[in-house]
């Protein structure tokens, strides 16, 4: 089993470049003792070159994209290509976060397309899928989270997934103050698990590095991260706190 423990904290539209310049060297020296885990920070676009920059001598700190453009290059305003990233050296990229496929309607399709300039560009992908209350309400969730992953990853190969890693976002514990509890969180990342095998592998299923990314805290990821198939923690708002984040990532 090859499975690393990974801590990602997604700034999302938050952050002047002050503020991310103080935040990433905060965050350098306070999680240096950590070298086991891998930590990964995706700050907004303008900021990422500086975030880049600051991180090209760690070991196992790295920057990503919060998205990338489904297009190589062109007319597309306001986009970023996968190639733009991969030039400022950019390590990881968000694909499919909940937040891009319900306020700006992301498909399937475009996921796909999405994962493949990634893959072009030299760059690893965090894939995100879950389900949202109402699917949990009404026992849905495992047929939805099967379907976003089916739709997307059997349009890639075993060898591919060795470039992904997953986070499992179940979207009604998101910004709301309700987490999954340690049950439905290893639930759920195990039945990914098992899904993962169905499309690939037992042996992929069992490499691939799962995160959880619904309202991890530094109160709560000890108890989330000891569930045998939870690898890490896709943070939000913690991941803007330097202390916080360095302890979520003391909790393995």
């Amino acid at each position: 089993m090859n499975r690393k423990k990974i801590v990602a904290g997604n700034w999302k539209m938050n952050t002047n470049l002050n503020e991310a310049v103080d935040l990433i060297n905060t965050l350098k020296t306070t999680t240096k003792q950590f070298s086991a885990i891998e930590k990964i920070v995706f700050p907004p676009f303008t900021f990422l070159k500086t975030v880049t920059d600051s991180l090209q001598n760690e070991t196992s700190f790295f920057a990503g994209a919060q998205n990338c453009s489904e297009y190589v290059k062109g007319a597309y305003t306001g986009e970023v290509s996968a190639e733009m990233l991969s030039s400022v050296k950019c390590k990881f990229v968000l694909v499919g976060h909940s937040e891009r496929r319900t306020y700006f309607k992301e498909t399937d399709e475009q996921l796909v397309l999405k994962i493949q300039q990634a893959f072009k560009n030299n760059l690893q992908v965090i894939f995100c899928f879950g389900e949202v209350l109402e699917e949990r309400k009404s026992e849905k969730h495992f047929d939805t989270v099967k379907k976003q992953l089916e739709n997307v990853l059997k349009n890639f190969s075993e060898k591919d997934i060795d470039k992904i890693y997953l986070a499992y976002e179940p979207v009604w514990a998101i910004g709301t103050g309700e987490t999954a509890t340690p049950q439905q969180a290893q639930e759920m990342h195990a039945y990914v698990r098992k899904v993962i095998g169905e499309i690939f592998s037992n042996k992929a299923a069992e490499n691939i590095s799962i995160l959880y990314g619904g309202s991890c805290n530094a109160q709560n990821a000890k108890e989330l991260f000891a569930c045998a198939d939870v690898d890490g923690g896709l943070i939000g708002g913690a991941s803007l706190k330097a202390d916080d984040f360095c302890k979520i990532i003391a909790s393995f």
